[in-house]
């Protein structure tokens, strides 16, 4: 058989339109260089990029399952990696005309005979192959606590050290807020966290409920800086294990408490202080208005809500993260982005009522990219921690994720909502100049 990479290389250039964007290697050790940029590549400084395909699997995966699925397969498999910077590889696929939703990638169904003819040629066909195991597959009813708490587990049961060497010290997994001057990721969180206390009008002894805790920052930020006395709950008993811990050593214990439990599950006196950080985007297509109503019975009259959430920008798309997407099957099972506008109506039907809502795109764009700086810098140890697999699935989903914030194709909000007293009274001042002032942290 002849070198298998220019049958590759023959093969990228008909999905992409005619170009070989990046160098290509194959399992026989053959190599055929990227075509010269044209166009607007021209320009680009971007360093060269290597795609390896390690197997012929690589193409049996793509066969079984065209589109983002198969390749996301292969990748995580091991059949297919990338040498260099992986924004480089996916600022590419955009310049070809790639995804419009979250980090899709790979060639569509209208491809597949090209695919089998390369299959043929290269001996790659034959059965399809299992998923790799890192692949998740919640059974029994969607949304209902057991699947709900399985699917949490899935995504964030996977090391607290992983975590803590891609999230750094601040271990916190949600958009930072990067303040004028501040060009650190743990000061960014921080001041993310205060932006969040003083939406809510936190106060010395003032009770707030944090719904998806994680590893307790939140919860901890608002005692040690407001004198808060906050009641923090998580689905996965590796962030509560942790999270416990940090909060003893933070010398909060005495106004902290962190619980294993579902927020539906809360009998507790009513807060006059909720945030729900990152954790909206495992409510359900179906669940928005649980949701609502489940915080607003938590919530006392004049009390306040922060919604922070991931969210599309098409008023026109279903909230749901397509089943057989890489960011559906490796990342966020039966996750939903809601656009902003049917947060906003889920809210108000529930009685609540909407006083601010805040764009933080670019801010998360900037997190993800330090997320990843975390991981290249300490790449080997990730793959200990974690295996290979679980490394290259969880870049391949920041990166990704990071260059659809950039281009506008999901945002992420945060919506500030009260329920109001008796008489329509919201407590809230009459001006918005207690949010326009600079963020500071004492």
């Amino acid at each position: 058989m002849a070198d298998v990479a220019p049958e590759l290389a023959l093969l990228v250039r008909r999905l992409c339109g005619g170009a070989l964007p990046f160098a290509v290697v194959a399992w026989d050790g053959s190599r055929v260089e990227a075509d010269p940029p044209a166009g607007a590549r021209a320009t680009s400084r971007r360093e060269p990029v290597t795609v390896v395909v390690r197997s012929p699997d690589a193409l049996r995966r793509l066969l079984y399952a065209p589109g983002e699925l198969g390749l996301a397969r292969a990748h995580v498999a091991g059949d297919i990696d990338v040498e260099g910077d992986i924004f480089d590889l996916l600022e590419v696929r955009d310049l070809l005309g790639g995804p419009t939703d979250h980090v899709s990638v790979g060639p569509r169904l209208r491809d597949l005979g090209r695919l089998v003819a390369s299959g043929r040629r290269l001996g790659a066909l034959g059965l399809p192959l299992a998923p790799p195991p890192e692949e998740a597959r919640p059974r029994g009813r969607r949304h209902s606590r057991r699947r709900d708490s399985s699917v949490v587990r899935h995504h964030y049961d996977v090391g607290n050290d992983f975590y803590r060497l891609v999230l750094g010290e601040a271990m916190t997994y949600s958009c930072a807020y990067w303040a004028d001057g501040v060009d650190d990721l743990a000061a960014a969180q921080a001041a993310k966290h205060e932006l969040v206390c003083r939406k809510l009008a936190l106060a010395p002894g003032s009770r707030v409920l944090d719904i998806g805790c994680g590893w307790g920052s939140f919860v901890i930020h608002a005692a040690r800086h407001h004198g808060a006395r906050a009641l923090g709950v998580t689905l996965s008993p590796e962030q509560a294990d942790r999270a416990r811990r940090r909060v003893a050593d933070a010398g909060v214990a005495d106004r902290v408490e962190i619980r294993v439990q579902d927020y539906r599950d809360l009998d507790e006196p009513e807060f006059p202080a909720i945030a729900s950080v990152g954790m909206y985007e495992h409510v359900g297509a179906g669940e928005a208005d649980e949701y609502a109503a489940g915080v607003s019975r938590l919530l006392a009259p004049g009390g306040r809500l922060l919604n922070h959430a991931i969210s599309r920008l098409d008023p026109d798309a279903a909230p749901g993260v397509a089943e057989r997407s890489f960011i559906g099957r490796y990342v966020f099972p039966d996750a939903a982005l809601h656009e902003v506008g049917r947060v906003v109506s889920t809210l108000h039907r529930a009685g609540l009522e909407v006083r601010d809502v805040e764009s933080l795109r670019e801010h998360y764009a900037r997190t993800l990219r330090a997320w990843v700086a975390n991981l290249q810098a300490r790449w080997d140890e990730a793959q200990m921690l974690v295996g290979p697999a679980r490394a290259r699935a969880w870049r391949l989903y920041m990166a990704g994720s990071a260059v659809a914030f950039e281009a506008g194709r999901i945002s992420v909000h945060q919506v500030l909502a009260v329920r109001p007293r008796a008489g329509g009274d919201s407590g809230f001042p009459a001006t918005r100049d207690w949010l326009s002032k600079p963020v500071t942290i004492d």
